[in-house]
């Protein structure tokens, strides 16, 4: 779920809320006219204006979903078209009115509670209006009855208000928890496990927002350790393994922190060195070169170049977002710089010729 997703179900959970109430009014008032208390019918203006104006906006409501209606407003006045209602219809009763006062705001209270279960404000201010003319018909015997038919929802709204705080503040700390591992697992699936580079996903999710060059070039090295299958072989894959996570962290430290470097297979290293002049790029991939040299790995099947692990690097111009291009150049390089004996940089042909 994200922020996108809760707001969508906040946005639901009103409009479910608003339809309800304005089908339970509609629907109230409807009875109230077809099967009055007392039989004492009363084609009351309060009651058509709860008819029309609960229908129409359900209607204007279903075609414009997306617009909101202000449900503190709504809830008022047909707070007070209900209380208009009551009063309107009270003095038309002969007999025993306060089992009609007290039913009417039973009516009341039911259709707020139940629309605004979890709204307390709107709870309030749609059944008040009923509850204050009811006491002011009633006589004094009946007011603690009617105070209690009143405090008792909203004391119940209230607190079911206060938990679904507290679990809509839980379920948003965990969906921020949830985004927070999301791109951290995404930021995992970016780097390569055993060196901690950038993989190739990650690489092109960097040159995605790679800046234009401002005064200089951007190169691509493709760098190679020599002869490591049979490294591999000798020592073993775990030794392997060590060797690979020494090198990487030899190339990382030999480079800029704004470059890139991504492991780009097995052996297999790429440096994007990012708005630098073509001779800095052959001195920064001479220094990588070094560094490793200097690690001292032992590499005994490297003794045509070495006693110690060594690495060849092709380097190619990185320009016009062309990065296949550019690779297939530095991949060529590195070939070649191989066929020549390896531990030697190479520049591509366009390069050499430029």
């Amino acid at each position: 779920m994200t922020s996108h997703s809760w707001r969508s179900l906040v946005n639901s959970k009103y409009q479910l809320s608003l339809r309800l109430f304005l089908f339970l009014n509609a629907a109230s008032a409807l009875f109230s006219i077809t099967n009055p208390l007392y039989s004492v019918r009363v084609l009351s203006v309060p009651l058509i204006t709860i008819i029309i104006v609960s229908c129409g906006l359900l209607v204007w409501h279903w075609k414009h979903r997306s617009r909101k209606i202000n449900i503190p407003v709504i809830s008022t006045i047909f707070g007070c078209l209900w209380a208009l209602q009551i009063v309107s219809k009270f003095s038309l009763i002969t007999h025993d009115q306060a089992s009609y006062l007290i039913l009417v705001l039973l009516t009341v209270l039911f259709i707020g509670s139940l629309a605004f279960a979890s709204n307390i404000k709107a709870f309030t201010l749609h059944s008040l209006p009923s509850f204050i003319a009811c006491l002011w018909l009633s006589n004094h015997e009946h007011w603690l009855r009617m105070a209690y038919f009143f405090a008792l929802p909203m004391v119940a709204i209230g607190i079911h208000h206060v938990l679904q705080r507290r679990n809509d503040i839980f379920a948003q700390d965990l969906l921020s928890r949830l985004l927070e591992e999301r791109e951290t697992l995404t930021d995992l699936s970016m780097m390569d496990p055993l060196t901690g580079l950038y993989n190739r996903r990650g690489l092109q999710s960097r040159l995605q927002n790679l800046p234009a060059p401002d005064g200089g070039e951007n190169f691509v090295l493709l760098l190679d350790i020599d002869h490591f299958k049979a490294y591999n072989d000798h020592y073993g894959h775990m030794m392997g393994d060590q060797a690979l996570i020494r090198v990487s962290a030899a190339i990382r430290d030999a480079v800029r922190s704004r470059d890139i470097v991504a492991r780009f297979g097995g052996e297999e290293f790429m440096v994007l060195l990012t708005n630098i002049s073509l001779e800095r790029a052959r001195q920064t991939a001479e220094n990588i070169r070094q560094k490793v040299y200097d690690l001292k790995i032992p590499h005994m099947f490297n003794l045509s170049v070495a006693t110690n692990v060594t690495i060849s690097i092709g380097i190619a111009i990185f320009e016009d977002e062309d990065i296949e291009g550019a690779l297939e150049k530095a991949d060529k390089a590195l070939y070649e710089a191989k066929h020549m004996g390896r531990n030697s940089i190479l520049l591509s042909d366009d390069l050499q010729t430029a």
